[in-house]
């Protein structure tokens, strides 16, 4: 992987529309995901246009390989599916992976930096949003949380779980610059923890974690001083969330926000159960994609909580049991392949930067995925396949001057 270098001035002008209309596409997926998709659109046609005029193959990093048997696999079982129609209208989704070798064309070399700083910018203006509904709007009741300008607090929260990673990054691996992600990251961390989202608060530790860890295993001690500090300034609704996080019995004497808790983790434990039974019954090919909540009447476990739920709030379970487990297993090729080539790159590249916050956002996307669907989440995996394109992009040079 070659040394980040700035970003050059030179290309034509359609490679230059195609690199902005991308960057504008970063910027808004924290803020509107109908501007989002539009961008999107309009950056695949002129890739498009570009790879077309040149007569180009079509390059793609090594991830891309068992991303695209993965979609493949998922096409499989949309056509085996209990209803072949609406899983197939569901798969919709897997053109988002076309995100991969987009980014891959258009963020090379040092444009993958401005990619980060836009990102990270964007994310301070979204926490920004966040903190201002929580502490002046009084969204502060797990009924109506933080959710920045997005229409869901789970999808931001998830969002901020990766800005987060991408920040503490930014801010251990890159030397240069340091003073705006010192800045935004406390208010990623506040505004995070008040979305209440479980499932982010174990991913961003798990992926900041992992960080600190790479630069210096002596760092690790600042987390649970954070958490501490966490208990003593956060909002008794907040720390009974906390203290309530893996708590599956109830107690005598418990606060609104610590009986959802439970009720939630309980309810978690019976998809688990419900999950693996719908695997058994269907293992190779699965339900089929958004058909887990048609069968779940079926195959609710007698102890839980909700009458219907849309997903099992658990990314592996989740595609096995929509997919199969197939499926499954290209997926954790996928993973394994993200991780194998991240610690190659830290370890062949100057500025082990990019590769860093690729694993840290992998760790996080997993460690949250086990308590909810993430990876299905469009605004989420938008944002993630993007990421994690990053640190490919990086190390390829930048296109000559006056291409496109």
């Amino acid at each position: 992987m070659a040394t980040l270098t700035p970003p050059q001035a030179g290309p034509g002008g359609l490679e230059r529309a195609a690199y902005f209309s991308l960057l504008a596409f970063a910027a808004s997926l924290q803020i509107s995901i109908a501007a989002a998709n539009i961008l999107l659109a309009i950056t695949a046609v002129l890739w498009l246009i570009l790879v077309v005029g040149r007569r180009e193959r079509i390059a793609v990093p090594p991830m891309f390989w068992p991303l695209a048997a993965y979609a493949g696999m998922s096409l499989i079982a949309a056509v085996f599916s209990i209803d072949p129609h609406k899983s197939l209208v569901d798969s919709k989704q897997l053109l988002l992976f076309a995100i991969v070798p987009i980014s891959y064309h258009l963020l090379r070399g040092g444009r993958s930096l401005l990619a980060v700083e836009v990102i990270i910018s964007v994310a301070a203006l979204s926490a920004a949003i966040g903190i201002v509904q929580f502490g002046i709007l009084k969204w502060d009741s797990l009924e109506h949380r933080p959710q920045g300008a997005l229409g869901m607090y789970m999808t931001y929260s998830g969002q901020l779980m990766l800005a987060a990673c991408l920040a503490v990054a930014r801010l251990l691996f890159w030397p240069r610059d340091r003073l705006w992600p010192m800045l935004v990251l406390p208010a990623l961390v506040v505004a995070l923890a008040t979305t209440a989202s479980r499932n982010a608060w174990v991913g961003a530790c798990t992926g900041i974690a992992i960080l600190l860890l790479m630069r210096d295993l002596r760092l690790v001690g600042l987390l649970p001083v954070i958490a501490a500090i966490f208990i003593a300034l956060a909002p008794a609704q907040l720390t009974d969330r906390f203290y309530a996080m893996f708590q599956i019995a109830d107690t005598r004497r418990q606060t609104e926000a610590t009986e959802a808790s439970v009720r939630s983790n309980q309810d978690r434990v019976a998809m688990v159960r419900s999950g693996i039974r719908i695997i058994k019954d269907h293992p190779l090919t699965g339900v089929g994609p958004d058909m887990v909540m048609d069968v779940y009447p079926v195959y609710r476990d007698k102890n839980a909580v909700n009458q219907l739920n849309p997903h099992l709030h658990n990314v592996p379970l989740q595609i096995a049991a929509e997919r199969g487990l197939p499926a499954l297993a290209v997926w954790l090729w996928f993973i394994v392949t993200l991780a194998r080539d991240f610690a190659r790159q830290r370890r062949m590249t100057a500025s082990s930067f990019l590769p860093n916050a690729g694993a840290a956002i992998v760790a996080a996307m997993l460690a949250a995925g086990m308590f909810e669907y993430n990876f299905g989440d469009s605004e989420f995996l938008m944002l993630f396949l993007l990421l994690v394109t990053l640190p490919y992009a990086a190390g390829r040079a930048e296109p000559p001057e006056g291409t496109g």
